[in-house]
């Protein structure tokens, strides 16, 4: 899914959304919903398995594979092509915490810090960023 408007907004700014990562559990927690979402069918590069990703902090570097690296820049920020691919998938991945908090669900955003070759099976090793650690917001 591509947002050229933020391009268009300011041509100059920084892309911090190279790699989408989404966690496989919302393709569980979805589908209990009744969505049909499958991986890379909502834009993701990446799909995890038993990371709490929404929790780690900017900054974070993933080791995918043997070479590849990201690091870890924000939170995607759903939006309305989600419901463009399943009417009402948008506002299932949006949820509130118990202070009234919105909490997006639709994965994180990364960089590119080494590339590589990645494949469906590789391991995931999470180097967490120096203290004091900061959390995700929208990129």
């Amino acid at each position: 899914m591509k947002h050229r408007s933020r391009v268009r907004r300011d041509p100059t700014q920084p892309n911090l959304r190279q790699v989408h990562l989404v966690h496989r559990e919302l393709f569980d927690e979805l589908r209990a919903k009744g969505f049909h979402v499958a991986p890379g069918d909502i834009g993701e590069n990446v799909t995890t398995a038993d990371i709490d990703l929404l929790a780690l902090p900017r900054g974070t570097r993933l080791h995918l594979g043997a070479n590849a690296v990201v690091e870890l820049t924000g939170l995607r920020n759903p939006c309305v092509q989600l419901d463009q691919f399943q009417p009402g998938l948008l506002a299932a991945t949006l949820d509130r915490d118990d202070q009234g908090n919105l909490i997006r669900k639709a994965g994180i955003m990364s960089i590119v810090i080494a590339g590589g070759e990645v494949r469906s099976g590789d391991t995931i090793a999470v180097e967490l960023p120096p203290a004091p650690h900061h959390r995700l917001e929208p990129v």
